[in-house]
């Protein structure tokens, strides 16, 4: 058997901890996050209870598994709980980085550090009540601009609309309505309250756009709106509509650096292979809005202390001919051309928001194919030797006063939160919305079981 140490507990992290252990290896799992899950358990817009319950009960079973060790609350990066450097030294067969996509994106416009410009995962981690952000305000006004057409403008819509009811709620595109992003299904959260004669103006505007690259406003408009059916009941009076063919420039402010609008270039559509392009047209205009929240993406967290360049950690760029290509999933030192020795990265880790749950989930299965061809070369670990490493990384936290937090103790702080019947201001189910108050309820659970 081997011992492989998983950095993160969402879908990628939990989806290889899940096939190493079923081989028999054993498993770490470091999670910065007091809770398992990640984007399943902070990504997902929190009223989809079914959703989020039928994955939680996926990733405990993995959890309570005996060769799986979780420790919760463990920071690792320079300057945290561990470095990447004293995790390789701790003498398992490899790391596995899950990470996710923990730094920020904008499209690096003037102004996009005024008072109510927001990062769409920001806005969701508020609303889904992870702590460091449950707590802080955002500040959205009565007109709201929504940088993107993906699914993750529709949950932010969605909060928008049904539970902040500002006025109105305008998704901006670079390109048009044929290359909307988001799910038809996802849709429905929010399309009781799209402005439809608002959006056929919006079709006429940009129609002679559109037909220069021969598509048809005609059949696209009638097509999009087609995907408007099984709404959700309407909410609230907010309005929602859209901005195609629309490339904002810059953020405009006030003599307080708020916020008050966007300046938009109008871009029109070129070929580019089997898709368009948007190309800017010179021509600008001014958009009223209170906040933007930019909803384009993510980059990695380069102070994790892995090798980094351009908001994506490096990756092994010598393909090797597998299927799935090995080298996409070993870290990467270009200053001396090798990989990093036995470290992996999967999921947003690997690949900055590509996809949702399913796609984390697949990526972890590849890591994990890889990774079972790595070991395979290297020497295997005995029982010994795995409680070894499990005893020097104990030692290492306790040095530090690391809280780290194991599984008996997620089941004891669920069933606090489950007898909270009162969801004060949550959606769909109550959260304790710090760490500071998850802790002491872990406390407590501690204090009554040297008690008993």
């Amino acid at each position: 058997m081997h011992l492989v140490v998983v950095v993160g507990a969402g879908p990628a992290g939990m989806s290889v901890a899940n096939l190493l252990s079923k081989a028999g290896h054993e498993v770490i799992i470091l999670n910065r996050d007091i809770k398992f899950g990640g984007l399943a358990e902070y990504g997902i817009f929190p009223s989809k209870l079914k959703l989020r319950g039928g994955l939680r009960k996926s990733y405990w079973e993995i959890l309570e598994r005996p060769n799986v060790h979780y420790f919760g609350n463990v920071t690792v990066g320079n300057g945290r709980d561990l470095t990447v450097e004293e995790l390789r030294s701790l003498g398992a067969s490899a790391l596995v980085f899950a990470t996710g996509a923990q730094g920020t994106k904008t499209i690096g416009v003037e102004g996009d550090s005024a008072l109510g410009v927001y990062h769409a995962k920001d806005v969701v981690y508020h609303f889904n009540r992870l702590p460091g952000f449950s707590e802080r305000p955002f500040d959205m006004g009565r007109r709201v601009a929504v940088i993107g057409v993906g699914d993750v403008m529709v949950d932010i819509a969605h909060w928008l609309i049904r539970y902040k009811q500002v006025e109105q709620v305008t998704a901006i595109a670079r390109r048009g309505p044929l290359e909307r992003k988001y799910n038809p299904k996802e849709i429905r959260a929010v399309c009781a309250n799209i402005d439809q004669a608002a959006l056929q103006e919006e079709f006429a505007r940009i129609r002679p756009r559109l037909e220069a690259v021969g598509q048809d406003p005609d059949k696209i408009f009638k097509e999009m709106t087609e995907e408007f059916t099984k709404c959700e009941p309407k909410a609230s009076q907010t309005r929602m509509g859209f901005r195609f063919l629309a490339s904002p420039k810059r953020v405009l402010t006030d003599a307080n650096n708020r916020v008050r609008g966007l300046e938009i270039e109008e871009t029109k559509l070129e070929p580019k292979g089997q898709d368009t392009a948007a190309v800017g047209l010179k021509q600008y205009y001014e958009f009223p809005c209170d906040s933007v929240v930019f909803a384009v993406g993510d980059r990695v967290d380069e102070t994790v202390g892995l090798p980094y360049k351009n908001g994506v950690f490096v990756t092994n760029p010598k393909a090797s001919g597998n299927d799935p290509d090995d080298a996409l999933f070993q870290a990467y030192d270009e200053a001396s051309g090798k990989v990093v020795e036995g470290v992996f990265l999967t999921g947003w880790a690997r690949k900055a928001s590509e996809g949702l749950v399913g796609i984390a989930k697949r990526d972890g299965e590849w890591c994990a194919e890889v990774l079972t061809r790595y070991l395979g070369t290297q020497t295997p670990r005995d029982r010994t030797a795995v409680q070894g490493v499990l005893n020097r990384l104990r030692r290492l936290l306790e040095e530090r006063n690391v809280t780290a937090v194991g599984v008996d103790e997620l089941r004891a702080l669920e069933a606090a939160e489950k007898a909270c019947t009162e969801p004060q201001g949550c959606i769909g189910e109550f959260k304790f919305a710090t760490n500071q108050e998850m802790l002491q309820q872990i406390r407590r659970h501690r204090a009554k079981s040297v008690s008993v």
